[in-house]
């Protein structure tokens, strides 16, 4: 049975709210519907960013530590006002909608403690917007033994089905975030945390700058690649390990301020973006023919070319998503809103090939708009 479902994704990189539309059965049918973002303002942001250094300190998931329970309110309340815009700019009803994926915010990822951590209170945006809402979605996946992240590749692998040019071909799906992501569609289904994405580069502009991000890759077009500084990250064990294990935010930490003008350190993190990528790669089961990149890094200009450039001597072509008619700011809010079907059915949202869970397991918590 197809149902309609909105997703909702904060990511990594802090920069504000992706809202999607879709229509699916949370298996082979998907039929994409409109999208939109909602930036957070500047004072949020740092909110947030407040947030992740006070998250250090839980030990347990349940715990709200120092404002936590204050933010948590407030990332909550802003997804349902994201919610209301979204239904009235789209004509829309909150009975129109059978179910929100509601993701939160990341703000503590310890995978080898079993632990991880979303703001986000889905019993209240339940309330707040009328709609039934699946949230926590990872959690599940952690108890069974998985990593709880990535969590995308079962929507990928619906995504590739229905695309001639990446059916049948050994392609790779990524995702640069904060954090970038593979999703290996070939012979089988594997998928892993492949390195730092934009958030290193966010960081640094930030620091040096002022500036939340660097545009369209602006800012790292002037400078050129510290290859001392490349090397040390890309030497990290992370990438030689045979046990790929999800990431932190703060598992890869930004230069220090000396180590690089402002453009040489946008310039050579961005090739450290594109480098992980292609280190990670070397751990999929065949070699890849197609990249398929989506989320914010596929607009930065010097990721975009380091990886074209990467990949060309193994005889590989990279593409941004929206070449073969997907949404790369959208589709992680569309993967939310899939899984979130997956979840009412009962439907696996994680496998061994994704998380290293033990077997194929379900998950997310259904809150109930009627508030039973």
């Amino acid at each position: 049975m197809m149902r309609t479902a909105i997703g909702l994704m904060s990511g990594t990189s802090l920069d504000g709210i992706d809202v999607a539309l879709l229509r699916t059965d949370g298996e082979a049918l998907v039929e994409r519907g409109p999208s939109m973002g909602v930036p957070y303002d500047a004072a949020f942001r740092r909110r947030l960013q407040g947030a992740l250094e006070t998250a250090r300190a839980i030990g347990e998931r349940t715990e709200r530590p120092g404002d936590l329970a204050d933010i948590e309110r407030e990332l909550t309340l802003r997804h349902g006002e994201a919610v209301r815009a979204f239904l009235a700019e789209n004509v829309l009803k909150p009975s129109d909608v059978d179910v929100i994926g509601f993701h939160g915010q990341t703000v503590l990822h310890r995978p080898n403690l079993a632990l991880t951590v979303q703001l986000g209170d889905g019993a209240l945006l339940a309330r707040e917007t009328g709609i039934d809402v699946v949230c926590d979605m990872r959690a599940n996946d952690m108890v069974h033994g998985g990593q709880g992240a990535p969590l995308i590749p079962a929507y990928h692998a619906a995504l590739a089905a229905g695309l001639p040019d990446v059916s049948g071909r050994a392609a790779v799906f990524v995702n640069i975030g904060g954090i970038s992501n593979l999703t290996f569609i070939g012979s089988e289904i594997v998928a892993f945390d492949s390195g730092p994405g934009n958030t290193l580069i966010d960081q640094w502009v930030d620091a040096h700058a002022g500036i939340p991000y660097d545009q369209g890759g602006m800012i790292a077009s002037e400078g050129r690649v510290n290859g001392p500084l490349a090397e040390r990250y890309l030497s990290h064990p992370f990438f030689t390990d045979p046990v790929r294990r999800s990431l932190d935010r703060n598992d890869f930490r930004p230069p220090e301020g000396a180590e690089a003008s402002l453009e040489d350190g946008a310039r050579t993190l961005a090739h450290v973006t594109a480098a992980a990528i292609l280190r990670s790669a070397r751990h999929l089961p065949e070699r890849p023919a197609l990249y398929v990149v989506c989320g914010g890094g596929r607009l930065n200009r010097a990721i975009m070319g380091d990886l074209v450039s990467l990949a060309a001597p193994e005889g590989a072509s990279v593409v941004a998503a929206e070449a073969l008619g997907l949404d790369g700011d959208s589709m992680e809010a569309e993967a939310w809103a899939y899984l979130a079907v997956r979840s009412l059915r009962g439907l696996p949202l994680t496998f061994p090939g994704t998380t290293g869970v033990a077997a194929p397991v379900t998950g997310g918590v259904l809150c109930s708009a009627a508030g039973d």
